[in-house]
């Protein structure tokens, strides 16, 4: 399937490593222009050299601490003052054929990050430039009670509303808004790698949990990601599109 992302606008947080990486280099690779940010200034600029050579799309990188709201904001603006006046116009035109639509991939790695969501959404409206907003995280999803618990299911659970509430408000400027809510995903140098390496136990428990057996790995939510922030799933609004192997269980009303 072509999910017509060639020539489209990507946004990435977390976009070095990790699920934000695979997301990053799945929109490249179909054609699609990225800016990416993270807090490493080095590993983002070389992320975002190596993105470019995929299709030779343009792609972009800033170092950012999505945990401080003022940044966010400003890295927002840049992307749209860099891609310029093309970049702006050409958002209306796809709103009105809705053949065609910005991406925005979002996610952060700690709880403490969370309020900055809702930040980059409200800044990358403002703009007033119709697109879609996909959250995705690298664990779970605070509509679905799972073995750790706290803060960081309530903010979860939150931003999934948030988000529904965002699909209502702003479809009539044809903004598409979905979460995405992985299940335990593993990657080198990721949590579970740490977590297998360190607390045996605790990672033989999350396994144990997953009726396939595994974790998710990266390019398969970044797949999930793509489908749904593309013109193929542009009836797709305020849906939570959970990736987890059937981890789940239960019914998501």
């Amino acid at each position: 399937m072509d999910l017509q992302l060639k020539g489209l606008k990507a946004i990435v947080t977390g976009g070095t490593k990790g699920i934000g990486l695979a997301i990053a280099r799945t929109f490249a690779a179909e054609g699609a222009d990225v800016a990416i940010c993270a807090r490493d200034e080095a590993s983002v600029e070389s992320t975002a050299s190596a993105l470019a050579e995929l299709s030779g799309a343009r792609a972009s990188g800033v170092a950012v601490d999505v945990s401080d709201g003022d940044a966010p904001k400003a890295w927002v603006g840049r992307v749209g003052a860099q891609w310029g006046d093309r970049y702006r116009r050409g958002q209306c035109e796809r709103a009105r054929d809705r053949q065609r639509h910005r991406v925005v991939a979002q996610g952060v790695r700690d709880g403490s990050a969370r309020h900055g969501q809702s930040r980059r959404c409200r800044h990358s409206v403002s703009r007033g430039e119709p697109g879609r907003f996909d959250h995705r995280d690298i664990e779970r999803v605070g509509t679905r009670d799972r073995f750790c618990r706290g803060p960081y299911g309530i903010f979860e659970a939150a931003l999934v509303h948030y988000m529904q509430s965002l699909a209502n408000q702003l479809a009539w400027k044809g903004i598409c808004a979905n979460t995405v809510s992985p299940g335990n995903v593993y990657f080198d140098g990721g949590v579970w790698y740490w977590i297998e390496h360190n607390d045996t136990a605790l990672f033989e428990r999350a396994l144990a949990l997953n009726p396939t057996g595994r974790m998710g790995r990266p390019q398969g939510i970044a797949n999930a990601v793509a489908f749904i922030a593309s013109p193929a799933a542009s009836f797709v609004s305020g849906a939570n599109f959970v990736v987890d192997g059937a981890l789940t269980r239960g019914v998501q009303l």
